[in-house]
């Protein structure tokens, strides 16, 4: 048996879902890097349900596996498809890019703006209540591997005011990872901003 057990594949309109037993115990970010890890190296726990955005679709996601202490969803991101500033709730999370290229920015506490490229391989982690936004960065699609513990619940979408600090736009309850606010209308994401 591999490290995830068996996978049972359900699909959902353009969403998919697919279930893993994960058992994988107490979950921290340095063990949130280790599931990420171990579900990249995996590829048959994966590949197979892995779907690529058409040109001008939104991006893609599918829940791999779900427990009551940690979730993994698989995504996939066209060139300058992009998230909102957001944060987690009380989630950590780690994500593993396993094809192509991401970029990432990141609002540390104190208002410091950092941007990061994640190419394939790189595994990064966030603690709870991190502020950050992810955007396809690359020529061509990009596939990462998300997991959150305890599973993702609660988010909030943030803007930055002309003085660069950000405000919540939105505080949502959700069990999808990087949905956009509904409702929320046009909004600048934090590669325009930094």
């Amino acid at each position: 048996m591999n490290s995830l057990g068996k996978i049972d594949k359900r699909q959902s309109g353009c969403h998919g879902e697919a279930v893993i037993d994960l058992r994988t115990g107490a979950m921290t970010p340095k063990t949130l890097v280790g599931v990420v890890r171990a579900v990249a190296a995996d590829t048959d726990a994966w590949q197979s349900a892995l779907r690529v955005p058409a040109l001008g679709d939104q991006r893609w996601w599918t829940r791999l596996a779900s427990d009551r202490d940690v979730e993994v969803w698989l995504l996939s991101w066209l060139p300058g498809h992009a998230t909102t500033l957001h944060d987690h709730g009380p989630s950590a999370a780690a994500f593993a890019v396993v094809q192509g290229e991401l970029a990432e920015v990141r609002v540390d506490p104190d208002g410091w703006w950092s941007r990061y490229r994640r190419a394939a391989g790189s595994i990064t982690s966030l603690p709870p209540g991190l502020v950050h936004d992810v955007y396809g960065a690359g020529t061509g699609p990009a596939v990462s591997l998300h997991a959150y513990a305890p599973p993702l619940r609660r988010m909030s979408f943030y803007e930055r005011d002309a003085r660069g600090r950000l405000h919540v736009m939105r505080s949502i309850a959700t069990d999808h990872p990087e949905l956009e606010p509904a409702g929320a209308g046009p909004v600048r994401h934090a590669r325009e901003e930094v």
